[in-house]
């Protein structure tokens, strides 16, 4: 395992909702490497669900590739250096740059997927720390205790309108356009990818979700209540659950890992 930390446990569910179609969500999940990444085909283009599930085969195959280079950059981290922790997120940025382009490549060959995008959101646990890579609207939290601390940030319209003070907090939850994004892997051969890294406490829990949960989650606090006590396979039961009962509009897919204590 990447890091040669306990071995992690995590577990995953994907659901097509209540109004969709298709499911254009996708997944990956390896406990041993301590990588996971949920993937959101953006809706209303051609082929969401094709754009999602090349941009988890591109990430994996990019992440078990660069499998040795990591263990030694995640125990270089684990040691203090700043050095090895930029290298990682670089690395992480990478990988799904290369995704972008194989998306964008592929819509460019093929008119039937021509426009097709998917969001991304990556996460990789090792040596006392969590790096995510992230583009788009899914969400990657830390629960630690009764703090649940989202990791990313969205790249939403509404989003960058708050930011900047153009709209208010009430105007931003009334807003029908809450799901208009401003970045997607494969819209153009290039993506700006946001990094980030935090620290990683036994019992932490993460969670990496689209927007079809996370947009139903009325608080962080609820975050804790739905995420941090029972057993993994419960608490993601119970998030896809939570979707649906309050609408179940798009597409539901859920990552929970937890850190051994």
């Amino acid at each position: 395992m990447v890091g040669g930390s306990p071995l992690l446990h995590s577990v995953a569910r994907t659901d097509v909702g209540r109004r969709r179609a298709v499911n254009e969500d996708a997944f990956f999940r390896d406990d041993r490497m301590g990588f996971y990444v949920v993937a959101d085909g953006v809706g209303g283009h051609n082929k969401g669900e094709v754009a999602s599930r090349e941009c988890i085969d591109q990430l994996e195959m990019w992440i078990r590739g660069a499998a040795r280079n990591l263990e030694r950059l995640i125990a270089a981290a684990a040691g203090g250096e700043d050095d090895a922790v930029w290298e990682i997120r670089r690395l992480l940025e990478s990988g799904v740059q290369s995704a972008c382009y194989m998306v964008y490549g592929m819509a460019e060959l093929s008119p039937e997927k021509r426009g097709m995008s998917t969001t991304c959101s990556a996460l990789l646990i090792g040596g006392g720390l969590a790096f995510a890579a992230h583009v788009g609207d899914s969400r990657v939290y830390r629960i630690r205790g009764p703090v649940a601390m989202q990791i990313t940030e969205d790249h939403t319209l509404i989003n960058y309108k708050l930011k900047h003070g153009l709209i208010t907090p009430e105007e931003a939850e009334r807003s029908t356009a809450k799901n208009v994004i401003t970045r997607a892997v494969g819209h153009k051969d290039y993506v700006q990818v946001d990094t980030a890294d935090v620290d990683v406490a036994p019992g932490d829990r993460f969670m990496i979700c689209s927007d079809g949960l996370h947009g139903y989650l009325r608080s962080d606090h609820e975050v804790v209540e739905l995420i941090a006590d029972d057993a993994l396979e419960a608490c993601a039961d119970a998030a896809v659950d939570l979707a649906n009962q309050r609408g179940g509009k798009d597409n539901i897919t859920v990552v929970v890992v937890e850190v051994p204590r």
